[in-house]
């Protein structure tokens, strides 16, 4: 256990950064999850519709750090070939 005032408050803050990043990254897996089922079900229009949305929240996890920058790339990379090929 900490003993000291500025441990103790580290302690406090870490607590704190800890839930949001765990808000942010569940918020993250939730829009990564459902742009997935509708490129899974074919929906152009609907998977079109909120590509802006997702590259946004990916974009901003990776400036947050809940992710790293190459695995935001990936995630942006691989959903958009995925809706290219089906809009083809």
């Amino acid at each position: 256990m900490a003993n000291t005032f500025s441990a103790l408050k580290r302690m406090r803050m870490t607590e704190r950064r800890t839930e949001i990043n765990r808000q942010r990254k569940s918020r993250l897996r939730r829009q990564v999850r459902s742009m997935r089922r509708l490129l899974e079900k074919k929906d152009v229009q609907g998977a079109t519709a909120i590509v802006p949305q997702t590259f946004s929240l990916i974009d901003r996890a990776a400036k947050w750090g809940v992710i790293k920058k190459n695995t935001a790339a990936r995630y942006k990379s691989r959903i958009h070939a995925r809706l290219a090929k089906m809009a083809a």
